[in-house]
């Protein structure tokens, strides 16, 4: 029975989790770590989003999550300027990952699921949700925070704050 368990080598299971992550917060690193934990890869893809007018620029986002991530062996950071389902095709990843806070998340990540889902049929939508410690951390929140020069140092990992 237990043999019947066994993982073939051809069920190597990736995930893609994408964000702006302006910058990486303790609540990205929750979903980051549930879903570490049930796929073999995951591909952290800073989106370079220039049209959100970022607070940190593409290269410090990508130097942040990697820091923030430097101990986690099967997760790996890309930064990216392409349609998510483009680099999904790319990397042959059928798995995006999706963190939801709040109701208020859930109408606009639907809709982007859907939206993913109609371009290549094989993605399938992963929503997690982080712990109720984390539930109302937001990069919104911790950038303003910043701009008013409040504390926000138990809102990001240390890894990031050392590099900011």
């Amino acid at each position: 029975m237990a043999e019947n368990l066994k993982k073939p080598l051809d069920s190597y299971r990736k995930a893609i989790y994408s964000g702006t992550f302006d910058p990486i917060t303790n609540g990205h690193m929750d979903i980051i770590r549930r879903a570490a934990n049930i796929f073999d890869e995951v591909i952290i893809a800073v989106a370079k989003s220039e049209r959100k007018g970022p607070m940190f620029s593409h290269e410090r986002r990508v130097e942040f999550a990697k820091a923030a991530t430097k101990n986690m062996e099967t997760v790996k950071v890309i930064g990216f300027d392409t349609l998510l389902v483009d680099l999904a095709t790319e990397l042959e990843i059928h798995t995006i990952i999706r963190g939801l806070r709040a109701v208020s998340d859930f109408e606009y990540e639907l809709q982007m699921g859907y939206a993913n889902s109609s371009i290549n049929k094989k993605l399938e939508t992963l929503y997690l949700m982080p712990t109720l410690e984390n539930a109302f951390v937001s990069s919104t929140i911790v950038r303003e925070i910043i701009r008013f020069d409040g504390k926000f140092c138990h809102l990001v990992p240390d890894e990031v704050l050392k590099c900011m």
